[in-house]
């Protein structure tokens, strides 16, 4: 974490603040179903940490400091070229856990990890997940949920980028943020996402993503604004991500 930043423990907030937290916190899949001893554990160990817009939380190669899940905005996870050229892997918005892999291998941080905006994490401190991990080994399953839940997210990605054209890979694309990568909670029908952002997600170009979103908008299954794209039909955005269907 960046060192300039400043935490506060989660049971130190207002009553109703921390109360708000902790639902937020429970429309995670991953942290529902951990089981209310490691809930209990996880709250009592945790930190509440904001982000503004901009401010980088860590770097490709810094060492780990812990598991990180997003409350409010959105945190944005990329990769640089010598040259400056950005490689954009994901934005990640509530509620999700990111980080979960150096803690298994010890390793240092695989890319950056920004603000998109204004944001507030929930973040559990290395040192206390080790100690805690090594109290109840038992827990380890838990987090290794998390991460296999991801390896199949990555998984699906490569498989779609080496077998699908460009339309329905941004179509799955936007099902898949829509549903929050798989979380319960209700489908979101606004995303708020730069053009350019899910272009470079999806390693097409800019034109290309422009004109696969204006034709699914002259389908009646977008409607496109800036910064945002609206899911009007969420069936018919499905039917145009089956593998048969044309662009």
């Amino acid at each position: 974490m960046n060192s300039s930043l400043s935490s506060s423990r989660l049971a130190d907030l207002p009553t109703d603040r921390y109360a708000a937290l902790i639902d937020v916190l429970g429309n995670s899949a991953w942290f529902a179903a951990c089981g209310e001893d490691l809930r209990a554990q996880l709250v009592a160990l945790g930190r509440v940490l904001p982000l503004p817009s901009g401010t980088r939380l860590f770097m490709r190669g810094d060492a780990d400091d812990g598991l990180y899940c997003v409350l409010e905005g959105s945190i944005r996870i990329s990769a640089a070229s010598f040259s400056g050229k950005e490689a954009l892997l994901a934005v990640i918005e509530p509620v999700n856990w990111f980080g979960e892999i150096a803690l298994f291998d010890g390793r240092e941080r695989t890319h950056d990890a920004w603000a998109e905006r204004d944001s507030m994490l929930f973040y559990v401190p290395r040192f206390a997940l080790v100690a805690l991990l090594e109290r109840r080994p038992d827990y380890w399953h838990a987090f290794g949920l998390l991460l296999t839940h991801k390896l199949r997210l990555a998984f699906e990605a490569i498989e779609d980028a080496a077998l699908l054209p460009a339309a329905q890979r941004i179509a799955r694309r936007l099902l898949m943020m829509a549903r929050d990568f798989g979380e319960p909670h209700a489908a979101r029908s606004v995303l708020r996402v730069l053009q350019e952002d899910l272009a470079m997600m999806l390693a097409l170009s800019r034109q290309t993503t422009n004109q696969v979103l204006r034709q699914f908008e002259m389908r009646g299954a977008l409607k496109l604004r800036y910064g945002e794209i609206e899911i009007v039909d969420a069936g018919r955005l499905a039917m145009l991500a089956e593998p048969q269907a044309g662009a």
